[in-house]
């Protein structure tokens, strides 16, 4: 998942989201037998042995903790601590995403290249990407489950969700999650009409990005979830990326009647004093959404409920 050279590798540490494209079959937990291995995606299942069970993937079984107490999640870390999964490390941007630091102030940032420091953190599992280095000798730590990227955000979190042993209560958020942001979507177009448009944008110290449909900062619950519409340049420029870096002077010709501001504290606004911002008519008629960049990269409960929240009011309460 996202956008900018140098901010690819930030999006790829928190997997959505953000990402849409089918990333494989979803796995279940099984019985098991004992030693630990890799695997990459989902599978199928079947039942259980007390303290360890058998995650199906689609490169085999791996054996893990049926109630695992010490997590490194190296990717999937807020779709981890959304079930209060019990994680000893995490990534850097999870550790300083504002919306998971009071659940996450005694957990130590660790990255694929600290290997030494993810031992002495004694993890009974281990959750990386299929990206990351040194995963041979990440499962001989502990039992390692590899996520590749792509994966529909739903299907990640239901994911997630039975690796720890919450399948059916993830499967109840999810579904409920669903009615409720398509319920959202259809009072919004009932106030604003089928067409209403919204485009999700941010910055970076250098450049603009406009997002696609599954680009974490909300694009899955607005676009896929409340099945809004974004612009036609958005749909056309974003299909291959999953976002486009745009000119200062092309912004009007991507913005929607409603606009998505994700803020970068650490980013270069300038741009939202240029006239090319501040005559859209969506910034003269007060409808536009800001959000925090580093609290919104993130598809999992936590967040995808935050900006629910956030999105309702935005939609709804506008004059």
């Amino acid at each position: 998942m996202k956008m900018k050279k140098a901010y690819l590798p930030i999006m790829l540490g928190f997997v959505l989201i953000a990402g849409a494209c089918s990333g494989g079959k979803p796995g279940q937990s099984t019985n098991a037998a004992s030693s630990a291995s890799q695997a990459s995606g989902g599978g199928s299942g079947g039942e259980r042995k007390p303290g360890i069970v058998t995650y199906e993937s689609e490169n085999g079984p791996v054996e893990v903790p049926a109630d695992p107490q010490r997590i490194v999640g190296l990717t999937n870390a807020p779709n981890i601590a959304s079930l209060d999964g019990r994680l000893v490390g995490v990534d850097e941007w999870t550790k300083s995403n504002p919306l998971f630091a009071a659940k996450l102030a005694d957990v130590e940032v660790v990255s694929d290249a600290d290997l030494t420091r993810i031992s002495e953190l004694h993890p009974d599992l281990i959750v990386a990407g299929a990206w990351m280095n040194h995963l041979d000798e990440m499962s001989e730590i502990a039992p390692t489950i590899i996520f590749t990227w792509g994966m529909d955000y739903l299907d990640q979190q239901l994911e997630i969700g039975k690796l720890l042993g919450q399948e059916a209560q993830t499967q109840a958020w999810i579904d409920d999650f669903k009615s409720r942001a398509k319920a959202a979507g259809d009072r919004i177009k009932a106030k604003h009409g089928d067409d209403v448009t919204v485009s999700v944008f941010e910055y970076d110290s250098n450049d603009i990005y406009v997002f696609g449909n599954n680009w974490a900062h909300g694009t899955e619950i607005l676009y896929q979830a409340m099945g809004l519409k974004m612009p036609d340049r958005v749909e056309q420029d974003t299909a291959e990326a999953g976002y486009y870096t745009l000119v200062q002077n092309e912004i009007p010709d991507y913005a929607g009647d409603f606009v998505v501001l994700s803020k970068n504290k650490d980013g270069n606004d300038a741009f939202l004093e240029s006239a090319a911002w501040k005559n859209l008519p969506a910034v003269t008629g007060g409808r536009v959404m800001e959000i925090d960049s580093a609290s919104t990269a993130s598809s999992d409960p936590t967040t995808l409920e935050y900006l629910l929240d956030i999105f309702k009011e935005g939609f709804l309460t506008e004059p």
